[in-house]
């Protein structure tokens, strides 16, 4: 291990710890977050350091460019949905968050491919999941550059998510009942701002759904 880390873990078990001791013996016991936080695995964006929040308050899901595949049940991994469904079925959460952001590799990855998948590699595959956003980009004569079709991409990605959210029926069971609230977010690391994207709640949604 890097001697950084270990210099890190150091400090973090003789400083937070013990100050917090008490806190974080209770949540050895059990954790009981209200917000569960799809976000990416950029080393730039973490949640707890950009939302300032404690241990035990963000049930966190990490993957590349913090994408939701739609329900289903034929593929043999899904660590996304896995962790989606303990959120809220075991945890009950009352908010899930996608937390997209600029400068995402995985989005500009899925912008300058030419639309063939690697079949040694994962990343094509896990990148098609943002397809669709990446096709309504492009229809959009409009944006005409990479740089601004990777920025549309991005932020497009976060309401597909948020959309695929919705074809599992224990997410959908819930915001029906207004228990559950989905809301999609973009934080733009190059100046620090937090963009609202959209919002899933019971009072949102159409009456045939």
């Amino acid at each position: 291990m890097q001697e950084k880390l270990i210099e890190g873990y150091s400090r973090f078990r003789n400083g937070y710890y013990q100050r917090n001791r008490s806190r974080l013996e209770q949540l050895a016991q059990k954790q009981t977050p209200e917000v569960a936080m799809v976000s990416c695995c950029d080393s730039r964006v973490d949640p707890g350091i950009l939302f300032d929040v404690e241990p035990g308050d963000i049930f966190v899901i990490r993957n590349v460019a913090n994408l939701v595949p739609p329900f289903e049940t034929r593929g043999d991994y899904h660590g996304t949905s896995a962790a989606l469904e303990f959120a809220v079925t075991c945890l009950k959460v009352k908010q899930i968050v996608i937390l997209g952001h600029a400068h995402c590799g995985g989005i500009r990855a899925l912008m300058a491919n030419d639309n063939s998948i690697n079949p040694d590699g994962f990343i094509d595959s896990w990148m098609q999941i943002a397809a669709p956003a990446k096709a309504e980009v492009l229809a959009c004569k409009e944006i005409d550059t990479l740089e601004l079709q990777t920025d549309a991409c991005e932020k497009m990605a976060v309401s597909y998510s948020l959309r695929n959210l919705m074809t599992y029926p224990w997410i959908r069971s819930r915001v029906k009942a207004g228990k559950l609230s989905l809301i999609g977010s973009y934080y733009d690391l190059r100046c620090g701002e937090l963009i609202d994207i959209d919002e899933v709640n019971a009072d949102s949604l159409p009456t045939d759904l």
